[in-house]
């Protein structure tokens, strides 16, 4: 079977990377976690008290950054290391999520991610979850699903992830943090959330895991069929 690229874009708390990973483990494709590209990079920001409104400091700190992906045979996942650290939970903290937006929004900060996903794709067999995957790292990825769901949903369950790392957290603060993050995301000038024209929109508000994996599986099977045919 002819290997694709796989893009899933969407707002947080969406079960992007959930999806991209079952996909991923399925078709025995490289997940590649785009938001935990930006949020180590804002750990890395946070760390050394860069100030990502000055342009010179981000170019600056930029240079020493350097982000990889590991596989974990343990954890049965690709964690991401900064700086040959593995950040992989460091990187779910509150404050990292109350920052990363912004950090994500600086065009220098998605001009250096983004040229490294790109060259993280370019033997296809991936599949990438983010807000810009389908628009502007791979436009022209052969599957591309943009993930929504009901806010209300969407604050639940984020909830629930924060609530096992922080049991202070209230369902307020959760949902204060999604609306500002989704504000920014949507409205940030450099490469904004948006859904690709040629995106299938899936709405798991009320679908299991099982039924959206599903949903989803059946599309990746009409998209390598479509590819196999073009190729013979």
């Amino acid at each position: 079977m002819k290997k694709i690229i796989i893009t899933i874009d969407g707002y947080s708390s969406c079960g992007k990377s959930t999806l991209a990973k079952a996909l991923a483990a399925e078709l025995n494709y490289v997940f590649i976690d785009s938001g935990a590209m930006y949020r180590a990079i804002t750990l890395y920001f946070l760390r050394n008290h860069v100030d990502w409104n000055i342009r010179e400091e981000v170019l600056k700190a930029l240079k020493n950054i350097s982000l990889e992906f590991i596989y974990n045979y343990i954890t049965g996942i690709s964690e991401i290391h900064l700086n040959d650290e593995n950040v992989e939970w460091l990187i779910r903290d509150m404050v990292v999520a109350e920052n990363v937006s912004e950090v994500a929004a600086v065009k220098e900060v998605r001009e250096f991610a983004v040229a490294q996903q790109q060259k993280m794709g370019g033997e296809k067999g991936i599949v990438m979850d983010g807000r810009d995957i389908g628009t502007t790292v791979f436009p022209d990825a052969e599957l591309k699903i943009f993930l929504t769901a009901d806010p209300a949903v969407r604050v639940e369950r984020r909830f629930k992830e924060m609530f096992t790392k922080n049991p202070n957290i209230t369902i307020d603060e959760v949902k204060t943090n999604l609306e500002m993050r989704d504000f920014i995301d949507s409205n940030r000038e450099f490469s904004p959330l948006r859904k690709a024209e040629d995106a299938v929109v899936i709405d798991n508000s009320n679908l299991t895991l099982k039924e959206q994996f599903k949903l989803a599986m059946k599309l990746v099977k009409e998209k390598t069929e479509v590819r196999e045919l073009n190729h013979n």
